[in-house]
This record gives structure tokens, sequence and C-alpha cells, in this order.
């Protein structure tokens, strides 16, 4: 890895954890766990765009970690890797089948199998099937952030900042 690559994946992570500790000061729209913006996911679908998959997940396995050790709850560290790994592999599955005018949509699909592998570790954890009740509103709540994060990625990319 050149040094270059190191401190663009580097400063990235950085941007996406401050994304992340930023959204975490914002109270929860709606009263279900897991529902958030996700804005740390705007920097992870501009990495799949310009600069590639294993920098990518190099980049969010980064901010998880950290994040989940800054945040002080080191359970959020398997609601973030089983959402955050699941959401990379359909930005990654879908960007080979869609181009960069629609990344928005990309997104919109990511956000829904990030709230999929959050509820898969949620079962996991608890043993219980009835947090899929929760699951519903995840989609919802996935569709419209995934949205807008989407945008914003869509944004970004057509600016051409890499």
């Amino acid at each position: 890895m050149t040094a270059r690559r190191l401190t663009r994946d580097a400063l990235l992570t950085a941007v996406a954890l401050i994304l992340f500790t930023a959204e975490a000061q914002i109270p929860a729209p709606v009263p279900v766990p897991g529902v958030k913006l996700g804005l740390s996911n705007i920097v992870n679908a501009w990495a799949v765009c310009r600069i590639g998959a294993w920098d990518a997940l190099a980049i969010l396995l980064c901010r998880v970690f950290l994040g989940a050790l800054f945040a002080g709850h080191m359970m959020v560290l398997f609601y973030s890797l089983s959402g955050g790994l699941l959401s990379l592999c359909a930005l990654l599955i879908l960007r080979r089948v869609t181009d960069e005018s629609q990344l928005w949509i990309c997104s919109v699909f990511a956000a829904i199998a990030h709230n999929a592998g959050q509820i898969a570790a949620a079962v996991l954890i608890t043993r219980s099937l009835a947090v899929l009740a929760y699951f519903p509103f995840l989609v919802v709540s996935g569709a419209i952030t995934g949205l807008f994060t989407g945008l914003c990625a869509q944004f970004l990319v057509s600016r051409r900042l890499s």
C-alpha cells in the first residue's frame, strides 16, 4: 500500500468517524431502535465508486471498530459490523449492474441490507425472533435514509473529487 493510498483511506475513515460521532448526537426521529440517518455510509458509497472495494472495506472496518470504541459500547460493533458488511456487499453487487448516475438507487438497497444485517445480529444476540417485528419499520426508514445518503454520495461522485 502506498503512502498516498494509506493517507487517503485514513482521511476518509476520519471523515466517516466524524459523521458517525456527529450523528450520534442527533436525537432519534422515531422511537424505533436502529433508526439512524447513516451519514457515514456516504463515505462508503463514494469509496465504492471512486477508489474500489478493498479500500471501501478497509474504511468500513476501521470506522466500525473505532466508532464502537469511541462510543464506548462494544455491542455496537456487532450490529454495525453485520449491517455494514451486508450493506457493502449490496453496494458492490448493485454497482456491477448500474452506472454512477444510479448510485442513489444502490444506496437505498444498501441501507435496507444494512438494516437486515442489524436485525440478523439482533436475532443472534438476543436469541429471539421477536426483534423481527422492528424490520418493517427499519425497511421504511432505511429506504428514506438510504435515498438521502445516496443522493449525497451521488452529488459527491458527480463532483469528481478523486
